[in-house]
């Protein structure tokens, strides 16, 4: 019996093997020469090695009772995911080479995951759907506002764009996989259970990353009233990413939700056209 995906049947989970910054790597302040933004991004890339590593466990757990074409779209999850986190790593280590210190920022990221990992595995697929939902979100936002990398530094800029547009491309995996392994539940529990992670899942992921942001900011010397006003503007202002997750965490706990009832598909399409513009420009250089 074919397992349901709501994915678009006309859009792909493209495998991508592409590297960023090897050449250049980006500058201390790599966003515009904003420390605020710089450490805020920085917090959030701090997360992902040992997050996506997380994430493709909680799913493959369930691959193999999967079948097409869900099953598919689970490697190509998997795929996309090992190569954000080998991205990432190298991002970080790059953060590294300019004087941060991320070892403590990566150690928290470390011991909530395991904190995660006690909880069965439908819980760690949950919570790998609230989190792959706060991406994707991210990822929206930061396509369809170029000011929010539009200080980035080139490299870094084609990181993060690439790495969003995967995260549109796969967001749905993940709660796909959910619904599936799931099935058995009646639909309240199904969503009471996502729901009550998400709110947990919230809470943390709020807390890891400001902490981390605060880590980087008092390296910095920046740990200041002044720096935390204005990255809280831009994170919480009229178009601020945060204030839009929140936004999407209202929208996932509507029963009935799906992350491809928002469509961006035309996002995509424009977000890839620039990425592989870009990479057009590279290879002929």
């Amino acid at each position: 019996m074919p397992s349901p995906t709501q994915t678009p049947d006309n859009l792909k989970i493209e495998k991508r093997d592409l590297k960023f910054g090897r050449e250049a790597p980006p500058p201390r302040w790599w966003h515009g020469g904003d420390p605020g933004r710089t450490a805020f991004f920085n917090a959030l890339s701090s997360t992902f090695p040992v997050g996506e590593k997380f994430f493709m466990t909680a799913v493959r757990h369930y691959r193999s009772g999967t079948s097409e074409p869900l099953r598919s779209q689970i490697d190509d999850f998997l795929y996309q995911e090992s190569m954000h986190s080998r991205e990432h790593v190298v991002f970080n280590r790059q953060a590294e080479d300019v004087g941060f210190d991320i070892a403590p920022l990566e150690d928290r990221a470390r011991r909530t995951i395991a904190w995660v990992k006690r909880r069965p595995p439908l819980q760690q697929l949950a919570a790998t759907c609230a989190l792959e939902h706060f991406t994707a979100t991210l990822a929206h936002d930061a396509l369809a506002n170029p000011h929010h990398l539009g200080g980035a530094s080139e490299e870094a800029g084609r990181l993060w764009r690439w790495h969003a547009i995967e995260e549109i491309e796969h967001k749905a995996v993940a709660f796909d996989t959910y619904l599936h392994a799931a099935r058995n539940l009646s639909p309240f529990r199904r969503w009471l259970k996502r729901s009550v992670v998400m709110c947990v899942t919230t809470i943390r992921f709020h807390y890891v990353i400001f902490r981390n942001t605060a880590d980087l900011l008092r390296q910095d010397g920046r740990n200041n009233v002044r720096t935390w006003r204005a990255l809280l503007g831009y994170l919480y202002g009229r178009d601020g990413l945060m204030r839009h997750l929140l936004f999407g965490v209202f929208a996932y706990m509507r029963p009935g939700f799906h992350p491809w009832h928002l469509d961006d598909r035309g996002l995509l399409a424009q977000a890839l056209a620039l990425l592989n513009a870009g990479e057009t420009k590279e290879q002929a250089a």
